[in-house]
């Protein structure tokens, strides 16, 4: 587990990094830059984020899910719902990019 933490900060540093405001000779034009810089990295962080945490409940919950249906084919269907809940979060981070790229 402690690599990925390890990426996840570098990721992080990085992108902070990378989003620092740069000089330019007129001031209009870098707050316009800024803040098309700013949308765009909430935007892929929405979606990253939820997608990575997604994958994670996915393959939680699939897991279970396959133990149980091999215990018991007549639960098949409450962990098809399960796995659409957890699938959903991704949907979300989706529409909420959607959003921040749209304002």
């Amino acid at each position: 587990m402690k690599p990925i933490v390890l990426a996840l900060f570098a990721v992080a540093v990085i992108s902070i990094a990378g989003s620092t405001g740069l000089a330019y000779a007129a001031e209009g034009e870098s707050t316009a830059a800024s803040s098309d810089s700013m949308k765009i990295l909430g935007a892929g962080l929405a979606f990253g984020l939820a997608a990575f945490g997604a994958g994670i409940g996915l393959g939680q919950v699939g897991a279970a899910g396959l133990a149980v249906i091999s215990e018991n084919p007549a639960l098949q269907s409450k962990v098809f719902i399960f796995v659409g809940m957890v699938e959903s979060i991704a949907i979300y981070g989706i529409v909420m990019m959607f959003i921040i790229l749209g304002q």
